[in-house]
């Protein structure tokens, strides 16, 4: 019989939430709770949990004026990642994750935001989480920071925008710079909450091209549910 997980997620803003992650997590019997940093919800102990999903947010982790909730968060992350739990991070959640494990975390040399392709490195094969991620695929992005891989992580997968897009820290933690959870209702929030980021750019699409080819939200989440699938089973040897 398979193990129900306890998968919990921290959410930073109201409309950027699990996308494809909830309803994966609800086909396959896992239970999925949250934290909504945003509202002053409490972090849970960490032993309740065995997965972390952290989520974007149009924030970046050095605002910690701003956002009085981050090193609480930063917190968190590691004390997940020190118990050997299942940590995914996802744009903002990815460079917590770089900055909680000692890496550099700063702006890009230009936003990237819409569909756009990703290749895995060379330095992938190292991990065992990168078979499970295509060798090139379209993902969505939507960011305008970035992270230095941290040391003793591997570097997954870059884009021409962004040399950093994903690292894996042993064979329970991934960071992704981009989107494989988004759904084409989650990207509509995204450019409803967010339209000021859509300034004329050599990786910015507009709305149409974001939202209007279902088959992209399809393919990224049949990879998402392949990751997913895959760290499952890992997570329970």
């Amino acid at each position: 019989m398979k193990k129900q997980l306890r998968i919990h997620y921290l959410q930073h803003v109201p409309f950027e939430g699990p996308g494809y992650i909830e309803s994966w997590a609800m086909v396959r019997g896992h239970t999925l709770t949250a934290t909504r940093l945003y509202a002053g919800q409490l972090l849970p102990p960490v032993e309740q949990i065995d997965w972390l999903v952290v989520l974007g947010g149009p924030m970046n982790v050095y605002e910690e004026n701003r956002y009085p909730w981050l090193p609480r968060e930063k917190r968190f992350i590691g004390e997940a990642l020190h118990n050997g739990k299942t940590v995914i991070g996802i744009c903002l959640g990815a460079q917590l994750m770089a900055c909680v494990l000692g890496a550099r975390v700063m702006g890009n040399h230009c936003r990237e935001i819409g569909w756009y392709p990703v290749e895995r490195t060379l330095q992938a094969a190292e991990s065992p989480l990168s078979r499970f991620l295509p060798d090139r695929f379209a993902a969505f992005h939507w960011h305008g920071d970035t992270f230095e891989i941290p040391r003793g992580a591997v570097h997954l997968a870059r884009s021409r925008a962004c040399e950093n897009q994903a690292f894996s820290f042993g064979d329970r933690a991934v960071a992704f710079q981009f989107h494989l959870e988004s759904t084409r209702e989650s990207v509509e929030q995204l450019v409803h909450n967010c339209r000021e980021d859509l300034t004329e750019g050599p990786f910015i699409q507009g709305p149409a091209e974001m939202l209007t080819d279902l088959n992209f939200f399809r393919m990224i989440n049949e990879w998402m549910a392949e990751f997913l699938d895959g760290l499952a089973t890992t997570s329970r040897s």
